[in-house]
């Protein structure tokens, strides 16, 4: 894992004076005799100013809502694989894997993608008795871990996972693998999404049956307009569900002169995120 950073770091190199260092030869300001460029050139063959420069590349694409406590951890777990004698066990792997996919949201594109190779490359590194590549053992567990990290129901979790498994033998390419682990992030925030539309329609842990059936009737007919299998699409989809979409739909629910009962939260959202499993293409 440590050669994967230092490559990603020796990629992009720093120019003197473009990083803000004072550049080589320059005498330090007040005096005192010591070079500038002493300073500037330790860190640039320390690989400090790569490394640095990393990190805030990484703060950039991901956007956390703590960037100091972001750089701790990473700085943190950028020690502890550089500290290891070789190559970390699984546990330590799929713990790594996943603060990658999470590092950025999805619809970053680019940054989730870079962050999505170096999760497999972190899964597939091989040890003493295995040969590199991410096997479906590990990619299952990773996808199991991201969609514990929301408030997905367990069954929607679970008809996903046999949706984008592979068998426990099988090496897993890595577009298999980029495909999984987005369609468990968007899983997540559908899910999200989801949950916030229930709080539109009643207050607490229930509301009327009628207005919830209207509402998921108006999010089916959403998600079977578009044309594709990128899981995002879904996403985007159900956020043109508009307000008067919706208002629509829920009057002539309530225009019916018949009793209704309640549906809880969790019906609700089991229902809806069985929506978004059933448009899931299935891994081959």
């Amino acid at each position: 894992m440590a050669a994967y950073e230092k490559r990603r770091a020796a990629a992009a190199p720093v120019p003197a004076g473009v990083s803000g260092l004072p550049e080589p030869g320059r005498t330090a300001p007040g005096g005192g005799g010591l070079a500038e460029g002493s300073a500037a050139e330790f860190l640039l063959r320390a690989g400090v100013t790569a490394m640095v420069r990393e990190a805030l590349l990484k703060v950039l694409e991901a956007r956390p809502a703590e960037p100091v406590s972001f750089l701790a951890e990473y700085f943190e777990r950028l020690v502890l694989a550089e500290a290891a004698a070789e190559p970390p066990g699984p546990p330590q792997r799929l713990a790594r894997a996943l603060w990658y996919v999470c590092l950025a949201h999805h619809s970053h594109r680019t940054a989730f993608d870079s962050n999505a190779g170096a999760a497999y490359e972190v899964l597939g590194c091989g040890g003493r008795r295995r040969a590199a590549g991410v096997d479906g053992r590990l990619y299952s567990e990773l996808l199991r871990r991201i969609c514990q990290r929301g408030a997905a129901p367990a069954e929607a979790a679970a008809e996903l996972l046999r949706r984008v498994r592979c068998r426990d033998h099988e090496a897993v390419p890595f577009d298999v693998f980029r495909y999984g682990v987005l369609t468990c992030c968007v899983l997540l925030e559908f899910a999200a999404k989801a949950d916030a539309l229930f709080a539109v329609l009643g207050a607490g842990d229930s509301a009327d049956t009628r207005l919830c059936q209207a509402v998921l009737r108006a999010l089916e007919d959403a998600l079977c307009t578009g044309h594709g299998s990128r899981p995002g699409r879904y996403l985007e989809a159900g956020s043109r569900l508009g307000p008067d979409r919706l208002a629509l739909a829920m009057d002539q629910a309530l225009q019916e002169r018949k009793l209704s009962s309640s549906m809880s939260r969790e019906e609700f959202l089991r229902k809806a995120t069985a929506l978004f499993i059933a448009k899931v293409k299935p891994v081959e």
